[in-house]
């Protein structure tokens, strides 16, 4: 089922086509290249885009496709491994607090500019509320003393359940350690945010495109890029 936003198709006055900005969206979110870059490809075929306009392009649609795919996802188990990596934004290191469960998927992300108590209540708050997730049994977190702080006033709050497990393992974190390399990728080529706004709003879909490639949506099997790409389509009411 097509997700629509206040019943409007949202690429409405697209100077081009749905499908060459769900293609120029989808490229530049999953594999470590320019603006510049995708548009020197778009050019190669006979499309010309500056690559202001991809940027706006990312900006816009990026965070849009966050929202659409949320009821479209498996749900997660309650086994969570977090962990915080650093984003240099505008030549300051900001913090991308993201999970996955024991399996491998995705639970949630947030990026902050802090490190502590209040950072980690927002990102399980955030976590929580998803309708692909399930309150955990069992929370493995780093050194970092700010998430059983936060997890312990949740509980109290009951907004996470009493009997959850906060453990710090090292090694059961390895899993969620390595999927930040992937965003490293991603990053690289940008050579930095200017600003927490974009920062936020491309990393949301680079962290979605993760989710859709993994398999993660219902519709959409892992390694099946076909699928994929007419799961976006279908998400953004995209017309031949």
């Amino acid at each position: 089922m097509a997700v629509k936003r206040n019943d409007k198709n949202p690429l409405k006055g697209w100077q081009f086509t749905a499908h060459v900005g769900l293609w120029a969206v989808r490229w530049y979110l999953q594999f470590p290249i320019s603006h510049r870059d995708l548009e020197c490809m778009l050019a190669d075929r006979g499309i010309r885009v500056d690559h202001t306009t991809l940027f706006r392009w990312i900006q816009a649609y990026a965070p849009e496709l966050e929202n659409c795919i949320r009821l479209h996802l498996r749900p997660t188990n309650g086994s969570w491994r977090v962990d915080e990596t650093y984003i240099r934004v505008k030549g300051k290191w900001v913090y991308l607090y993201r999970a996955v469960e024991a399996a491998g998927q995705t639970t949630d992300f947030l990026l902050s500019p802090k490190r502590n108590a209040a950072a980690a209540r927002r990102f399980f708050g955030k976590a929580l509320k998803q309708p692909h997730t399930v309150n955990p049994r069992a929370i493995t977190v780093d050194k970092n003393a700010a998430c059983p702080i936060a997890t312990n006033a949740m509980k109290l709050e009951r907004t996470l359940w009493r009997f959850a497990k906060v453990l710090q393992v090292k090694f059961l974190n390895d899993i969620v350690e390595q999927d930040h390399r992937r965003i490293k990728w991603l990053v690289w080529p940008g050579l930095g945010f200017k600003s927490f706004v974009t920062a936020t709003r491309t990393i949301a879909g680079y962290e979605v495109m993760a989710i859709i490639r993994n398999g993660q949506a219902v519709s959409a099997p892992a390694n099946d890029m076909g699928a994929q790409r007419d799961f976006i389509d279908t998400l953004f009411c995209a017309t031949a």
